[in-house]
């Protein structure tokens, strides 16, 4: 998640409008709430440290601190940040493709809420993912239904008005393990949402 996404975060009424012309509407609500059951079906997996990649006001962050799960969140947004830091949770202002604390260490890292879209290029955030975990370690990957492919683009956030452009993706379940070199996937259907459990395999 970025600051792209702060009215999102606030509560306001925000679409992602994609450059292939699809919309959607962004929930800001469900980010802010206590994690649904496909949420929790996925923390539940998680023994730490994980990184909360996109974090987000920091539901998942929470949960898995709460839990007793060593876990940090990122989100280059400050709003994101403070959101997390509010609810007791620890969170740090970084870029996913700049330096981060325990790189090749991480247990699990999550890219949920679609994150895998963060930058516009998928296989190259996959590939920074498998540098940030330890051997045998797992990313959680929410991704698209299946027949969606792999689409890569510009996007933009429109609460009253559209903001500003950047780098965004889209990943369909069938397509992940074409992008994920060095893991061994697998794909569940949780509450109406898709995952890929994308396990290091060094």
């Amino acid at each position: 998640m970025s600051g792209e996404f702060d009215a999102a975060l606030r509560g306001a009424t925000a679409t992602l409008r994609t450059s292939d012309g699809a919309s959607r509407p962004l929930p800001g609500r469900r980010w802010s709430a206590a994690p649904e059951a496909a949420d929790r079906h996925v923390l539940a997996s998680c023994t730490g440290p994980v990184l909360d990649i996109g974090c987000g006001p920091g539901r998942l962050t929470e949960a898995l601190t709460r839990a007793g799960v060593p876990c940090l969140g990122i989100d280059s947004s400050p709003l994101a940040v403070a959101m997390t830091v509010r609810r007791g949770a620890m969170a740090l202002r970084r870029d996913v493709f700049g330096p981060l604390p325990g790189e090749g260490g991480w247990g699990e890292a999550l890219l949920i809420d679609g994150n895998i879209g963060i930058g516009g290029d998928p296989r190259a955030l996959l590939g920074r993912v498998r540098r940030l975990l330890r051997p045998g370690g797992a990313a959680w990957v929410e991704v698209e239904p299946p027949g969606t492919g792999i689409w890569c683009g510009t996007a933009v956030v429109d609460a009253a008005g559209p903001g500003r452009s950047f780098g965004w993706a889209r990943v369909g379940a069938e397509a992940i393990a074409g992008l994920a070199p060095g893991f061994v996937p697998r794909v569940i259907a949780v509450g109406g949402r898709w995952f890929a459990e994308l396990r290091s395999t060094s």
